[in-house]
């Protein structure tokens, strides 16, 4: 059941990230990143760390993207009719720039070794008394 809740949730975060990315009304972009932070505050949840996840739900979905809506509503911006016409130099460019990152990728797991695993953390690492004793004495500035 958990896995099943897993790959809900991280499904739903990489596609509303995309579309994040690929659409181009802001508006509709805005609000599939609230999809994402959602998603990934249920990521939170399920690797213990609640505290997070309310973190993530109440500053950044809840406080950041009402103000990135508010700015976009109030900008009232325009979509433009005009059509790009790529040029054969853009396409080439883009294939070459993908086949690159592809390689990078392929290199990285390639080199990635599966016995450097970390031990199992703390129960009380993910817990607010945990991140405030780290945060407070180790990081203090």
């Amino acid at each position: 059941m958990e896995l099943a809740v897993f790959l809900l949730f991280a499904v739903s975060a990489l596609v509303s990230s995309a579309v994040v990315v690929a659409h181009r009304n802001p508006v509709h972009s805005t609000l599939a990143l609230v999809v994402t932070l959602i998603s990934t505050a249920g990521l939170f949840v399920l690797l213990g760390s609640p505290f997070l996840a309310a973190l993530q739900v109440l500053l950044y979905t809840g406080a950041i993207l009402v103000l990135f809506l508010f700015v976009i509503m109030l900008l009232n911006i325009q979509r433009e009719r005009t059509s790009m016409a790529r040029s054969p130099l853009q396409t080439w460019g883009a294939l070459v720039a993908a086949f690159v990152l592809a390689g990078a990728v392929c290199r990285l797991l390639w080199d990635a070794h599966g016995d450097d695993v970390v031990g199992p953390l703390d129960p009380s690492f993910a817990s607010l008394r945990g991140i405030s004793e780290v945060l407070f004495s180790t990081y203090l500035l």
